[in-house]
C-alpha cells in the first residue's frame, strides 16, 4: 500500500527455500519458498493493522499517510538480504549493479532472526537506514559500534538471562544444571548467566550443549548427565526443536523429578508443552516476552477477504492453505476430479482455529505493533520540530516529505511515548527497549491439556533486585508439588556454624563446621565465625555473644559455704582451746614455755582461720588489700610465736648445764621482743607493699565462658617478699625444733613443733602446683584450703597433746611428772 512515508516489513512467511538442481545447463530460476507459516503471516497482518490504525488516528500524523511494502524473508539469509535491498532500491525484481537510488522506505521492520538482522544492519548501516526488529534477541546486537542503526522492540537476551538468574536466586537454588544450544545463542546466554550468579553463591553442576544436528550419542550423553547429577533444577536455554529429542529420551528412561527453567524459545513451544511430555516437563517455569491483547486485531484478522486483494499472492496462498483449496483449477486427467477444491473466497475464517486467529497470547505480534507505533511517534516528533530549534545543521528541522534515513534514525532513537495499552516505550543507548517478561508456569487444565499460567513478571525498569515480582502460591512445581523445589549440593549452614569447603568440589558443596568457643555466626551460610569481645562469650547455639558469667568464690556457693564453716569451726575450736588453757592457766603444762606465748599463738591462729574468710566474696579494693596483708601478718605472728617457744625450749635445755646462765637473757621480755620484732618485719613489708603497689581487683582475660574476678597482687616483688619471709621463719623454726626434738623431757614440746612445721611446709609446698593447675574460682579455694590446713596442723600438733593431758590425763599435769625423766 502506498503512502507519504513507506515502511518496509520482513517476515518469515514461509519456512524454507525450494531447493534447485544446479546442473549449470540453464539459468537458475528465482529462489522460491514453501511451507506457509500462519504465525508469521499474522505478524505481517498486525503490521498492516497498526498502520491502518495510525492512518485513522486524527491526532497522530495528521495529513500524513503511512504506506508499507512487506516481503517474505523465508527465514534464510539470501532471501532476507535480497528483500532488504529491493526495499531500499525500490525495484521489485532485480537489483541493478549500475544504479543505486535513495531509499524508498524510511525504516525496515524486521528481521525475526538475530543472524539475519546482523547481516541486514551491517549492510544497511552505510545508508543509515534503521532496522527495527521485533524478534531478534541476541545480546550481541546491542553493540552499537558494529550495529549502529539497529533497534528492536523485543528485549535483549541479556535481560532474559538476568530474569532467569533472578528466579534462581529468589527460590534459593544453589546447585543447578545448564542445557543450551550449541551456538552463539547458547554460549552468550551461558556467559551472561555466569556473570549474574558469580557473587550469589550459585554453582553450576553441569553444562551440556545440544547440537543443532541430531546426534543420538550426544542426546544419550546429555540424558545420562541429567540423570546422574544431584541438581534438581535445570536451566534450558535452547530452542524447542533441539530440545525435543532430549525430552523424549528422558521420558523413555523415566527420568522425572527435575524442575526446568526455560527461556522464551522453549516456554511457549507447542512442541514441548504437550500431554505426552508432561510427566517429564510438568511444572516448567520460564520467561517470555510481555503479552497483550490488541483491541480490534482479531476482527481485523478474521475480516481478511482474498477478493479484496486480487494481486496479493500471500493472501491467496494463506487462504488456500487454511481451507485446503486453490484459486487455480488443476484437473486430474486420470480421475477427472480436482486435486483441490476451488476457493470461493467466501469461506468463514471464524470456523478455523489455528495460530493465525489465536490472539489470546500476542507476544511477537505485539512487538510488531509497538514497532509501527514507534515509527509513527518518531515521525510525529519530527512534525513538531520548530525551525531554528532543530537538531540538525544550522538548527534546521527535517522535511518529512523529503526525509533522509539518517534524519529519521535520530528521531527514532529519541522516541518516547505511552502506548494505547499503557506501556511506556522508549529505546536506551543500545537501541533496546526496557525489558518486561511474563513468568509462565506449565499446568494441566481440567481436560488434561497444558496451560501457560502467568505467575509473575520481570520488570527491568525497576531497581536492581526488585525487578522480579512473582506469586509463589500460583505455581505448581515438578510432579504437581505445591512446595518450592530444593536444589542444593549441601544444606544451608545454620547460625552457629560456618562453611567448610570440600576439597576438590565447587564452593556450593561444603560441610557445616560448628564455631569454636568464643566465636559466633549469626547468619545462615557464614563463611567464617566472628570472635566475641574479651568480656563476652558465645552462647550454647554459637549464634550470639553474651556477657561472660561473673565468677568468684562467694558465700552462696556450696564450696564457699563449706570453707566458711571450716574456717569458723577452726576459729571456735581455737577459742575453745584458749578457754581450756585459761581455765587451767596455773597448771604446769600451761605455764611451761611461757603461757603468754601460748595465748598469743592461739590468738594468731584465730586470725589465720578468720583471714581465710576474706578470700571469699566478690573481690573489692579493700578486700584484696586485706586478704593478702591479713594472711601475711597472721601467719608471721603465728610462726614468730612458735619460733619464740622453740628458742625457749632449746635455751632451757642448754641452761641446765653447769655454769650456764643463758636463760637470764631469755626472759619474758626477750621472748615478746622476738615475737614482735619478727612480726614487725612482716608488717613493714606489707606496709611498703600497700604504699607502693597494693593488690587490686581484676578480671581474667582468658578465653573462657566465665569472667573470673580475682585479686591481682600488684607488686609481685612485694608479694614474693611477704611469702618468702613466712617461709624463712618456718624454716628457721623447723631447724631449731629439729635440734630440740630429743630433749629428755616427759613432755617435749619441740617434737610437736617439728611435726607442725613438717605439716606446714608440706601443705604450702603442695599448694604451689595445685594453685597453678586449678582453674577459676577453685584457685582461691585451693589457697583457702592451704590456709585452713596449715592452721589446723599447727593447732592440732601443738595444742591437742596438751589438751589431752589437761582434760583426760590430769595426773600427768604435775611438775614432778613433767620434770621427770
Amino acid at each position: 500500500m502506498g503512502g507519504d512515508i513507506l515502511l518496509g516489513g520482513l517476515f518469515q512467511i514461509h519456512t524454507k527455500i525450494i531447493t534447485q538442481d544446479l546442473h549449470f545447463k540453464s539459468q537458475p530460476k528465482t529462489l522460491g519458498c514453501e511451507g506457509f507459516n500462519f504465525r508469521a503471516f499474522r505478524w505481517a497482518q498486525t503490521m498492516i493493522f497498526a498502520i491502518e490504525e495510525v492512518n485513522k488516528d486524527p491526532t497522530l500524523l495528521p495529513n500524513i499517510t503511512l504506506g508499507y511494502r512487506i516481503y517474505d524473508s523465508c527465514g534464510k539469509h539470501p532471501m532476507s538480504l535480497r528483500a532488504a535491498i529491493t526495499l531500499v532500491n525500490g525495484q521489485e525484481e532485480t537489483v541493478s549493479s549500475s544504479r543505486c537510488t535513495a531509499s524508498n522506505v524510511t525504516v525496515i521492520i524486521g528481521d525475526p532472526s538475530s543472524t539475519q538482522s546482523m547481516i541486514l544492519s551491517q549492510t544497511l548501516a552505510p545508508f543509515q537506514i534503521p532496522v527495527l526488529s521485533y524478534y531478534s534477541t541476541c545480546s550481541c546486537l546491542s553493540n552499537k559500534f558494529e550495529f549502529p542503526t539497529f533497534l528492536r522492540t523485543i528485549p535483549s537476551d541479556n535481560y532474559q538471562v538476568k530474569a532467569m538468574a533472578q528466579l534462581v536466586k529468589r527460590f534459593g537454588w544453589t546447585w543447578i544444571g545448564f542445557v543450551a544450544n550449541d551456538d552463539d545463542y547458547g554460549q552468550y546466554g551461558l556467559q551472561i548467566f555466569k556473570d549474574e550468579i558469580q557473587h550469589s553463591g550459585v554453582c553450576i553442576a553441569f553444562i551440556e550443549f545440544v547440537p543443532k544436528i541430531y546426534s543420538k550419542a550426544k542426546v544419550l550423553n546429555i540424558v545420562d548427565t541429567i540423570k546422574i547429577s544431584s541438581a534438581r533444577v535445570v536451566i534450558l536455554f535452547a530452542g524447542d526443536v533441539v530440545l525435543l529429542p532430549v525430552m523424549k529420551e528422558l521420558l523413555k528412561q523415566n527420568v522425572t523429578g527435575r524442575q526446568w527453567i526455560a527461556s522464551e524459545s522453549a516456554i511457549v513451544s507447542g512442541l514441548l508443552s504437550v500431554k505426552e511430555l508432561y510427566p517429564v516437563m510438568g511444572g516448567t517455569i520460564g520467561t517470555t516476552i510481555l503479552g497483550a491483547r490488541i483491541p480490534g486485531l482479531r476482527d481485523f484478522l478474521l475480516g481478511l477477504q482474498p477478493l479484496k486483494f486480487p494481486g496479493d499472492n500471500f493472501v491467496h496462498e494463506f487462504w488456500g492453505t487454511m481451507f485446503n483449496c486453490t484459486f487455480k483449477k488443476v484437473e486430474n486427467v486420470h480421475e477427472g476430479t480436482y486435486l483441490q477444491q476451488p476457493c470461493t473466497g467466501f469461506e468463514d475464517l471464524t470456523e478455523q482455529e489455528n495460530t493465525y486467529s489465536d490472539v489470546s497470547q500476542l507476544r511477537i505480534s505485539y512487538n510488531v505493533y509497538k514497532a509501527v507505533y514507534s515509527v509513527a511517534h518518531a515521525l510525529q516528533n519530527l512534525l513538531l520540530c520548530v525551525n531554528d530549534e532543530g537538531p540538525f545543521e544550522n538548527r534546521k528541522c527535517a522535511d518529512i516529505l523529503n526525509l533522509q534515513p539518517g534524519q529519521f534514525l535520530h528521531y527514532l532513537r529519541e522516541v518516547k511515548f505511552r502506548s494505547k495499552l499503557g506501556e511506556d516505550i522508549y529505546f536506551d543507548e543500545n537501541g533496546d527497549v526496557v525489558a518486561f517478561y511474563d513468568i509462565l508456569n506449565w499446568q494441566l487444565d481440567t481436560e488434561g491439556n497444558v496451560q501457560y499460567v502467568k505467575v509473575g513478571r520481570f520488570d527491568a525498569s525497576l531497581g536492581r533486585g526488585q525487578e522480579l515480582d512473582i506469586n509463589e502460591e500460583l505455581i505448581f512445581w515438578r510432579e504437581g508439588q505445591t512446595t518450592v523445589v530444593k536444589s542444593k549440593c549441601s544444606e544451608s549452614c545454620p547460625p552457629g556454624t560456618r562453611k567448610g569447603v570440600r576439597k576438590g568440589q565447587p564452593l556450593c558443596c561444603f560441610d557445616c563446621i560448628p564455631c569454636a568457643d568464643a566465636e559466633i555466626s549469626n547468619q545462615t551460610n557464614s563463611i567464617e565465625c566472628t570472635k566475641c569481645p574479651l568480656d563476652y562469650w558465645s552462647n550454647e547455639q554459637r549464634d550470639s555473644c553474651i556477657p561472660k558469667e561473673i565468677e568468684f568464690l562467694s558465700f552462696e556457693d556450696d564450696l564457699g559455704i563449706v570453707l566458711s564453716v571450716v574456717a569458723l569451726s577452726g576459729t571456735f575450736t581455737t577459742i575453745a582451746v584458749g578457754a581450756v588453757f585459761f581455765y587451767h592457766r596455773n597448771t604446769p603444762i600451761v605455764r611451761a614455755n611461757n603461757s603468754e606465748l601460748s595465748f598469743l599463738l592461739l590468738l594468731s591462729l584465730c586470725f589465720c582461720f578468720l583471714c581465710s574468710l576474706t578470700f571469699i566474696g566478690e573481690p573489692l579494693v579493700w578486700s584484696c588489700m586485706l586478704r593478702h596483708t591479713a594472711f601475711g601478718i597472721s601467719f608471721a605472728l603465728c610462726i614468730s610465736c612458735i619460733l619464740g617457744k622453740t628458742i625457749v625450749v632449746l635455751m632451757a635445755f642448754k641452761a641446765t648445764l653447769p655454769n650456764n646462765n643463758r636463760m637470764k637473757w631469755l626472759g619474758p621480755t626477750q621472748q615478746r621482743s622476738i615475737v614482735f620484732v619478727s612480726t614487725g618485719i612482716q608488717v613493714i613489708i606489707c606496709t611498703l607493699w600497700l604504699a607502693t603497689s597494693p593488690p587490686f581487683p581484676t578480671q581474667s582475660k582468658f578465653r573462657s565462658a566465665k569472667l573470673l574476678l580475682e585479686c591481682d597482687v600488684g607488686s609481685v616483688t612485694a608479694f614474693s617478699c611477704m611469702l618468702g619471709y613466712i617461709g624463712l621463719l618456718a624454716c628457721l623454726c623447723f631447724v631449731l625444733a629439729f635440734f630440740a626434738r630429743k630433749l629428755p623431757d616427759n613432755f617435749n614440746e619441740a617434737k610437736f613443733i617439728t611435726f607442725s612445721m613438717i605439716i606446714f611446709c608440706a601443705v604450702w609446698l603442695t599448694f604451689i602446683p595445685a594453685y597453678v593447675s586449678t582453674p577459676g574460682k577453685y584457685t582461691v579455694a585451693v589457697e583457702i584450703f592451704a590456709i585452713l590446713s596449715s592452721s589446723t596442723g599447727l593447732l592440732g600438733c601443738i595444742f591437742v597433746p596438751k589438751c589431752y593431758i589437761i582434760m583426760l590425763k590430769p595426773e600427768q599435769n604435775t611438775k614432778k611428772h613433767l620434770m621427770g625423766k
